[in-house]
């Protein structure tokens, strides 16, 4: 069947270019908090290295590496997630699916970022 539209206005239909800015912009922000944040969460598994978990909790237990840990948790799974969607947007076709797994993406980080601050909060508050 004969194309009945022309590329121009198949292009017309998907939307303005600007709608991605928002989008682009807090994955490059979340990227450049992710870098001095990596390299904390990493300094910091190494301080712990061979702890029990009685030293790791005292180590957690400080108000500055809790609420490190809990800013890392947040950009990174900010940061997961806005990934995944630009991939989802790219590679999965049917719009229906792309919705779907759109929607399962965002409920999983969503989740597991709670999980993961809430563990955080235990593991700090009770030691």
């Amino acid at each position: 069947m004969a194309k009945m539209r022309s590329d121009l206005g198949t292009a017309r239909a998907l939307g303005s270019a600007r709608d991605g800015f928002h989008h682009w912009w807090i994955e490059r922000l979340s990227a450049i908090a992710l870098v001095p944040l990596t390299l904390w969460f990493a300094c910091g598994v190494i301080s712990v290295a061979g702890a029990d978990y009685a030293e790791f909790a005292a180590w957690l237990g400080k108000p500055w590496n809790a609420g490190l840990m809990i800013c890392f948790i947040a950009a990174a799974f900010l940061h997961g997630k806005m990934g995944m969607e630009v991939i989802i947007e790219d590679y999965v076709e049917p719009r229906s699916v792309q919705l779907a797994v759109k929607v399962f993406v965002n409920l999983m980080a969503f989740a597991l970022g709670i999980v993961s601050v809430v563990s955080v909060l235990i593991v700090a508050l009770r030691g």
